[in-house]
């Protein structure tokens, strides 16, 4: 009744069975169900696919490379539509995971897979709902994504964690958000991500963590300040993780 229409043709909508649905009913649809910017987003996605067009893979290039590299304070990578982990800075490495030697390149493996992960992020439940949301998203943007599907395989056999994430259809976009870390030496590092979409890279997003407070820049800028002038017998803190 809020939507305006029969239930006999929600109840088709509902079954992917309305053909192509117009923008005013997918719309009057959303107002009725109060969903925001990307559950709208989502649905139009869901309702009117496009063609399947699952991107190929692509290397960063050097020149992306050398910009997050030239970050000396501000832990930057760059991730792919999957959160499969492509690059990083020695920022990064030091401040948010050991990448160089990490088993799980890929944020939804390193938060559901890596046991320290959950006393390592204040707000864990928070940060891996983010990563299924998002993943969530993508299954219908790239409904043909082979690897998309392996990886949602292999979390949902893993992780009962993912599994009930997964089914509350949850569904996000990149952006903006706050992250607590719990670091091995520093103490707690709190940072505000930006998530930024680079053009005609296929997916890959910039994700650069902006210190939140003091005394995370202040961290941030003694660490920098090692790594290119450390003293004379001066051992710099092991890695997180």
């Amino acid at each position: 009744m809020l939507a305006d229409v029969s239930v006999d043709y929600y109840i088709r909508l509902e079954q992917g069975r309305a053909g192509n649905p117009s923008t005013a009913v997918l719309a009057a649809v959303a107002d009725a169900l109060r969903l925001d910017r990307t559950e709208r987003a989502h649905l139009r996605q869901l309702a009117c696919p496009a063609p399947p067009a699952v991107p190929p893979k692509t290397a960063v290039r050097p020149q992306l490379k050398a910009m997050i590299d030239a970050m000396h304070e501000l832990p930057a990578i760059v991730v792919d539509r999957l959160s499969n982990i492509l690059a990083w800075n020695a920022a990064a490495l030091e401040a948010v995971a050991d990448f160089e030697g990490s088993a799980h390149r890929n944020l939804a493996r390193l938060y559901f897979l890596d046991p320290t992960s959950r006393a390592y992020y204040t707000d864990w439940e928070a940060v891996a709902q983010d990563a299924v949301a998002l993943l969530r998203r993508a299954s219908a943007e790239y409904a043909d994504d082979t690897e998309l599907a392996a990886l949602v395989d292999e979390l949902r056999t893993v992780s009962a964690e993912f599994d009930r994430f997964w089914d509350s259809h949850d569904v996000q976009d990149r952006s903006h958000c706050a992250k607590v870390l719990n670091h091995p030496t520093a103490g707690q590092l709190t940072f505000t991500l930006e998530s930024l979409q680079l053009p005609d890279e296929d997916g890959q997003y910039v994700i650069i963590y902006t210190p939140a407070d003091p005394t995370t820049e202040t961290w941030l800028t003694t660490r920098a300040a090692f790594r290119f002038a450390p003293r004379d017998g001066q051992v710099a803190p092991p890695l997180p993780r």
